[in-house]
């Protein structure tokens, strides 16, 4: 998947339910824009092409699977999920018929929706062809260089050995400097979408990274209370440098925060 932040456009024109899906989306690390009509929508859609839409199906000015019928007739192929109160099995399936990716019905399970949304972005971006030169051969942050043509990593000059997900891993931190990214963001651009283990793998790979970092110069993956990691030179507010246990917790020697 993408490693930049992902861009959903959620249609609906219930307030609440617009509030409630920005700040969840929000939260799972996604950029969210709104729209409350069909019009508004097609107009976002145009202007700043969303990885995914979240649509609803009876919207004031048009219904959504009509809406969606109309994006496909003029080769818009952006993913959509449908939201709907219809759970008739003929609605799903006109749904999908459509042009719709999923549906999902009302009312619905925060959780529910943000996995549903995740398995369509990984599906439909994996299906789209990636560019040869649409990602840098080289990455570099602070004196770590990376380079993904010959899979070779140094720190301050000196060679750094990495296992293949470890180097993913890496590699995903240096195209996201100075952003905090949550478990959930590191889980679905590292592993791929057969992996079924947990979000420890990612504290585990973190813990092995900082491991082989840190011979050869001071912290840059930091641990972000609450939120995730991020790759930077020092520490802000708010973030707990490697080594430096959160209050209450007690550190191990790579510097992984362990609570009580």
């Amino acid at each position: 998947m993408d490693t930049k932040a992902l861009r959903l456009l959620v249609v609906d024109d219930e307030p609440n339910i617009v509030d409630m899906l920005r700040m969840a989306l929000r939260f799972h690390g996604f950029e969210v824009e709104t729209a409350s009509s069909g019009r508004e929508a097609t107009a976002a859609v145009t202007a700043s092409c969303p990885d995914l839409v979240v649509l609803d199906v009876m919207l004031p000015d048009c219904e959504g699977l009509a809406l969606c019928r109309q994006w496909r007739q003029a080769g818009v192929e952006v993913p959509v999920v449908f939201l709907t109160a219809r759970d008739r099995h003929a609605d799903k399936v006109a749904g999908l018929t459509y042009g719709g990716d999923d549906y999902v019905t009302k009312p619905f399970a925060i959780d529910e929706l943000v996995a549903r949304v995740r398995a369509v972005l990984r599906r439909t971006r994996r299906e789209q062809p990636v560019p040869a030169r649409a990602r840098a051969s080289v990455l570099e942050f602070a004196d770590v260089v990376l380079d993904e043509d010959t899979h070779q990593v140094t720190r301050a000059g000196h060679p750094v050995e990495l296992a293949p997900t470890e180097f993913r891993l890496l590699r995903y931190l240096l195209e996201n400097p100075n952003r905090v990214l949550s478990r959930e963001q590191i889980l679905d651009a590292v592993w791929s979408e057969d992996f079924r283990g947990g979000l420890t793998v990612v504290d585990q790979y973190v813990s092995y990274l900082r491991r082989k970092l840190a011979p050869h110069g001071p912290p840059l993956i930091h641990t972000q209370r609450g939120f995730g990691y991020a790759l930077r030179a020092r520490t802000e507010p708010g973030g707990v440098a490697p080594g430096r246990a959160e209050p209450g917790g007690s550190a191990e020697p790579d510097g992984t925060a362990v609570q009580p």
